[in-house]
């Protein structure tokens, strides 16, 4: 049907916004000499209500930057929460003078850059703009109007990337790794969902607002071309009249590590691949003697490419693209992290490797020579972070926000260059903890979470971190096959007979994309004849042809190569109902389990093509309806996993159609409906060619 290529269009037309730059990662760079660093300078002064201002000069490029920090606690949102974030993004979208669309056409007319968010707003412009962009910027912190309808706006734009981080693994890995690691009664380990989203009002944000702006909770950074004097005149003019007052303070109880080592597993059945993450908390402070040196140690375990985890498990084993980890500094909390994707069938292995080098690295002293290179990638890191001015100006706003010793960064490189081994090896001791770790996975558990019970008890969790018992899924009822599910599918959208008169068939769908709206256009006809066609304004983005044993497809105007395994899977959902015909074709089915979708139970059936490409379709227990066909989108990075969603059938001419699509587009979904759909229009064979 056409669901299924929508599915295959939209891994032609838009597969690119999986692909990323593509990097030569054959060999590492040779490491330099460490240069020798002066830090800029900066002057700083505080306001009345404490607003505390850091200026720094540079007048190579007539531009000037005003960064506004406020430096609040994290706060627990509970039923609301994502409202933090939504206030953020609110609080750019109109104020009392100017609607959104009129503060648009403000910032435009001079150039400049207005950016909010929840806990900061910013503004860049020409130097000879920056009166009047610190008159919008002022306008956007001192007089927000917090209009109803953008924020519905930012509630749709909100569901619609939670309902796409739901299909990538290493979304969900994030959210689950966040509950495992701090738990769900601490900031860090709240989730936003739906059900919250949908909770948030305007007094919320409103509420927020009024509790947390305020200037004694507040850091300015001016960067770029103007004087201390003339910055410390504007800035006055601009902010002396704002009130401070009370900004709450909470504490939360200390994440702690577990007692011992745990495999959490997230099942994601259609996976080839498994996101891996060893992970957990750890008590590390911004300034505390120990950030420099544990950094020195985790840029030799997983901080860089010629790091032990890369070397290891991508250039010795190849089991993935990338291997990293990382350990951060938090006035809060910190934590520690190693990660990679790898296929299903070396996962168990990955594993194995991830907790052989964390135990070598607590174990063992390290080289010297490795020692030498993290030192040269950290200072080289360091000398080129220097070029940007704004650098400086962070640096000031951290030793200000954190209590920093005043020649902090000075020493910065001096502390770096005299780790010790000794010193890497007790940062180690004291932050590396294979017997203590969170190990999480997000894969397909019937194939992956047998082999990890040896490196602790396997526990199962779904998207939002919370654990279950598999054995309380749903189970398939004895004696139901995949050949049965799709016979009830068929049954349930007509039937045979019905479905044996539909000769041809015309749908048209549209959806918004970014404001833009694109039409749909497919035409079927018996046998094996496709015409699909995408358009904007007129204009045929994308157009795909199956003509008997011919296919083309093309972009703009230009042919699209397409490779065998492709092409296959157009010709046999050339058909209009090709579920009728994959014995047929010498398409096997396999009933692989019922699964949630949605919130919805389904049976999970694997097709596997005569090619050996494989895909899995959903069929809704209750109703036997199709809601979602998964196929693998192989990009540089590795094997991508992308699911299309169907749904509001509805009967046309005596069979039932889905009306509705969801497609995912990056971190968004694209919403398709319908708007006509025919059955057994006269179509003529001439649109068919090629």
């Amino acid at each position: 049907m056409l669901t299924k290529y929508i599915s295959l269009l939209f891994t032609f037309v838009f597969g690119s916004s999986f692909l990323f730059a593509q990097v030569d990662r054959t060999k590492a760079p040779e490491a330099g000499p460490a240069p020798k660093i002066q830090v800029g300078e900066y002057k700083s002064f505080e306001l009345k209500n404490g607003l505390k201002v850091f200026v720094v000069e540079n007048h190579k490029i007539p531009r000037t930057t005003f960064s506004l920090i406020f430096d609040n606690d994290p706060i627990l949102e509970k039923e609301k929460a994502g409202y933090v974030t939504m206030a953020g993004q609110l609080l750019r979208s109109g104020t009392t003078n100017y609607t959104k669309a009129e503060l648009d056409e403000e910032v435009d007319f001079i150039g400049a850059s207005l950016r909010a968010s929840s806990n900061s707003v910013y503004g860049s412009s020409l130097s000879k703009h920056t009166d009047k962009l610190l008159q919008l910027m002022t306008d956007v912190l001192f007089h927000p109007a917090f209009p109803e309808d953008e924020l519905e706006k930012i509630r749709k734009q909100t569901l619609s990337a939670i309902a796409a981080g739901k299909e990538s693994p290493n979304e969900i890995a994030s959210n689950v790794e966040a509950v495992l690691t701090y738990g769900k009664d601490h900031p860090y380990g709240e989730l936003t969902t739906e059900e919250t989203v949908e909770n948030v009002t305007v007094e919320d944000i409103k509420n927020y607002y009024n509790t947390y702006f305020k200037p004694n909770v507040a850091y300015m950074a001016v960067v770029g071309d103007i004087s201390f004097k003339d910055a410390k005149k504007l800035v006055k003019k601009y902010f002396n009249d704002w009130e401070k007052g009370d900004v709450p303070q909470v504490s939360y109880e200390q994440p702690q590590a577990p007692d011992q080592t745990m495999v959490a597993m997230v099942d994601r059945p259609s996976s080839v691949q498994s996101v891996i993450s060893v992970t957990y908390p750890v008590e590390l402070k911004p300034g505390q003697p120990d950030v420099i040196k544990a950094s020195v140690m985790n840029q030799i375990l997983g901080g860089g490419f010629s790091s032990r985890l890369m070397q290891n498990l991508r250039e010795d084993k190849a089991f993935t693209y990338g291997a990293r980890s990382s350990i951060s500094s938090d006035k809060l909390i910190g934590g520690f992290s190693a990660s990679a994707s790898v296929r299903n069938e070396v996962t168990d292995s990955a594993v194995y490797e991830f907790m052989k080098e964390l135990k070598k690295i607590r174990n063992e002293q390290v080289e010297q020579s490795e020692l030498d290179a993290a030192k040269a990638s950290i200072v080289g890191s360091f000398a080129r972070s220097l070029e940007q001015p704004s650098t400086v100006a962070s640096f000031a706003l951290n030793t200000a926000r954190y209590n920093l010793p005043e020649d902090y960064y000075q020493n910065y490189l001096r502390n770096v260059s005299s780790t010790t081994l000794a010193e890497v090896k007790a940062m180690a001791d004291k932050y590396i903890k294979p017997d203590h770790a969170n190990i999480l996975v997000v894969g397909k558990a019937s194939e992956v979470a047998d082999k990890l019970k040896t490196f602790g008890p396997v526990k199962y969790y779904d998207i939002y971190g919370n654990e279950y018992d598999p054995q309380d899924k749903t189970q398939v009822p004895a004696g139901l096959t995949a050949d049965k599910v799709i016979d009830n599918y068929i049954k349930a959208i007509g039937g045979k007979a019905a479905l044996n008169k539909v000769k041809s068939i015309k749908t048209v769908m549209g959806a918004d994309m970014g404001g833009r709206s694109i039409t749909i256009t497919s035409i079927k006809k018996e046998p094996k004849k496709v015409l699909l066609e995408v358009s904007m304004a007129g204009n045929v983005m994308s157009k795909q042809v199956v003509n008997g044993e011919e296919v083309s497809v093309s972009q703009m105007g230009n042919n699209v190569p397409i490779d065998e395994t492709a092409k296959e899977q157009l010709m046999i959902e050339g058909y209009i109902f090709p579920e009728m015909k994959y014995e047929e074709l010498g398409v096997e089915t396999k009933l692989a389990g019922v699964e949630k979708v949605e919130g919805i139970d389904a049976y999970a059936v694997e097709l596997t093509y005569p090619s050996g490409n494989k895909v899995t379709e959903y069929y809704d227990v209750e109703t036997g309806f199709k809601i979602r066909v998964a196929r693998n989108l192989e990009t540089p990075q590795g094997t991508v996993n992308v699911a299309t969603d169907m749904g509001d059938y509805k009967e046309v001419s005596g069979v039932f159609f889905a009306h509705s699509i969801t497609q995912p587009m990056g971190a968004m979904k694209l919403n398709i409906q319908a708007s006509e759909i025919q059955v057994n229009p006269e179509v003529s064979d001439d649109i068919f060619k090629p």
